[in-house]
């Protein structure tokens, strides 16, 4: 009976494992079957300007029909939430921002994890409450500007024990790519334990309980609605920043914890 039952649990330890070794793809390389974008002054669905499309296999955010930068960040947000994953993107910048971007706004744009739902968002809203993987590419002029970094638009996280409140917060060590290239990503996500950053397979960046930051006006609303302060969970989303990127690879791993 005991051995019986030591394989039964053996059985399903090891079924649990495989499974949770599987990458799946969330992006299908055809369409954009799964994915809502929402756009500061546009309506939950509205893909302003045809930014957001796929070509060449890879998602891609493409300024062509844009004259000028009139402050639509833009959102590609996943049609599910989760939890305890690992998360693998490559991508990579191409071509000239569009005119009137802002400065910090050159090769910058990023995945947002942990997010709010995109129909919790306001028309005009900006940014949705969420972790920001940031992705930034180097100015090819010597000086350090590291991707993988971490930006908090209305949160706060937990890291070596001290609540940090910055909105930017550079990873360590600073990895600056230059060019074209193609970068790959990957955020393992423990709900709210810890959160960690990888840039072409070297840790960058590690931090724990991410919250909703009781000094922001959304966030306040979100907990007032019954959002908790905590964040365990929440959507993915791929950013719109005024910089053409693409993003040939998106999958998910998921984590039993």
């Amino acid at each position: 009976m005991l051995r019986t039952l030591a394989l039964a649990l053996f059985a399903v330890c090891s079924f649990a494992h495989a499974q949770e070794g599987k990458w799946i793809p969330l992006f299908n390389g055809k369409d954009l079957t799964g994915w809502t974008p929402k756009f500061k002054g546009s309506k939950l669905g509205e893909n302003f300007n045809n930014t957001f499309r796929v070509q060449d296999g890879a998602i891609t955010v493409s300024y062509d029909k844009y004259d000028q930068w009139g402050g639509q960040f833009g959102h590609l947000f996943y049609k599910e939430k989760f939890s305890n994953y690992k998360l693998r993107i490559e991508y990579r910048f191409t071509g000239d921002q569009v005119k009137g971007g802002p400065g910090w706004a050159f090769r910058n744009s990023g995945v947002m994890i942990h997010s709010e739902s995109p129909g919790t968002m306001g028309v005009d809203q900006e940014f949705p409450a969420s972790l920001e993987v940031q992705f930034l590419g180097g100015k090819s002029d010597g000086k350090e500007r590291g991707t993988g970094n971490l930006c908090t638009p209305g949160t706060n996280v937990v890291i070596d024990g001290k609540l940090v409140s910055d909105h930017t917060v550079s990873a360590k060590p600073q990895v600056t790519i230059d060019g074209d290239a193609w970068v790959t990503i990957e955020v393992e996500v423990h709900g709210n334990k810890v959160i960690k950053h990888f840039v072409n397979g070297q840790q960058v960046h590690a931090y724990e309980q991410a919250q909703l930051d009781e000094r922001d006006g959304h966030a306040q609303e979100l907990m007032k609605k019954g959002a908790p302060k905590m964040i365990s969970e929440g959507y993915i989303c791929l950013q719109a920043e005024t910089h053409p990127v693409q993003f040939r690879k998106v999958e998910i791993q998921k984590l039993e914890e």
